[in-house]
């Protein structure tokens, strides 16, 4: 599950207007409140900025309780705090999000000095011993570049390293995130997927079958793999609200699953006839989003078709030749509706 702390931000990114929509800090997901999630295999906690949370550490505390793996995304720019917290939860996961390098970084973030704190604050975090850690890199017209040269720098100093490409939904308050310089984006992508099929890891491998699905976004078509939000994943929100993801947009759908707040027995929630009816929204969705949260679960789940690919492009890259990108749709049954945006429109 994914857990959105907050809408409060100090960055002002140009692919996210979240900073400019914020919550109110009484009225925010509480620990006490989150203690009656579920108990899942992964949390992700976000924002807007979960550092600026000053009860993070209990959050985290009972998060660990749900979870053997939290992970926390975060801007870098409190870089005392994820320090601190790091020294109290050597196990939790921190990926900062850094767009390029300095100049880059900083035009896209809205903020001066972003990319030397969060080089610094994972720097100091490697020299701590924590292991999970890394930064994460959302792609768009102007700094696909870039997200090559923090490929190398994350393999450089045994970082993870973590792509995205940018998108529209109520949870960024973005409409207009269209990549229109589409061959020299995608042209970085399959230089990156190239790249990764190279190193002698299984799971950059599968990083690179992810970054193709991102291609295949970028160019519209439907998505490679089926999308079950809400069935194997799920995201609460800042007010308690229970969505299937953070993708959707109003102008097709929203819905919600139901309210911890309203309905603090989550099986409830789960099992409700409302949460059912969401499930069948997504079954019929027809946005084609490609985003990790509800990418990588279908790819453990369908773990034949993207082993398969790699598999043979790993056999192709050790052979000196490039990648073979077919993006093709892999039938496991889904909606022919769901993700045929084109169609749609």
């Amino acid at each position: 599950m994914c857990i959105i702390l907050t809408y409060r931000c100090p960055m002002r990114c140009v692919m996210c207007n979240i900073w400019d929509n914020p919550t109110e800090r009484s009225k925010e997901i509480t620990p006490e409140e989150i203690n009656l999630l579920p108990d899942v295999k992964f949390i992700n906690l976000t924002g807007g900025e979960p550092f600026v949370r000053d009860d993070l550490e209990d959050v985290v505390r009972v998060c660990f309780t749900k979870s053997p793996r939290v992970v926390i995304s975060t801007s870098g720019c409190f870089e005392d705090k994820v320090i601190a917290l790091a020294r109290k939860f050597p196990n939790i996961g921190i990926r900062i999000s850094i767009e390029g390098l300095s100049v880059k970084n900083d035009e896209l973030r809205g903020r001066k000095g972003g990319f030397d704190k969060g080089l610094r604050t994972l720097l100091t975090l490697k020299e701590m011993g924590v292991r999970d850690i890394g930064f994460g890199c959302t792609v768009s017209n102007n700094n696909s570049s870039d997200m090559l040269s923090l490929y190398q720098l994350s393999r450089s100093l045994g970082l993870e390293f973590s792509t995205a490409a940018f998108h529209n939904s109520y949870y960024f308050h973005k409409s207009d995130n269209v990549i229109t310089k589409k061959d020299e984006v995608c042209g970085n992508f399959e230089r990156l997927i190239n790249m990764q099929l190279r190193e002698t890891h299984p799971k950059s491998w599968f990083r690179a079958f992810f970054n193709m699905g991102l291609i295949n976004y970028i160019e519209g078509n439907r998505r490679m793999l089926p999308c079950e939000a809400g069935s194997i994943n799920f995201f609460v929100e800042p007010y308690g609200d229970v969505y299937p993801c953070n993708g959707l947009e109003e102008r097709y759908w929203k819905e919600r699953m139901g309210n911890i707040r309203e309905t603090p027995a989550f099986d409830e929630i789960w099992n409700s006839e409302q949460a059912q009816r969401v499930r069948a929204l997504v079954n019929a969705c027809p946005k084609n989003c490609w985003m990790i949260g509800t990418a990588a679960p279908v790819t453990k789940k369908y773990f034949r078709h993207p082993f398969q690919w790699v598999l043979k492009n790993k056999w192709r890259s050790l052979t000196g030749k490039p990648a073979c990108l077919n993006k093709r749709i892999y039938d496991v049954g889904q909606n022919p509706q769901q993700g045929n945006l084109k169609e749609s429109k």
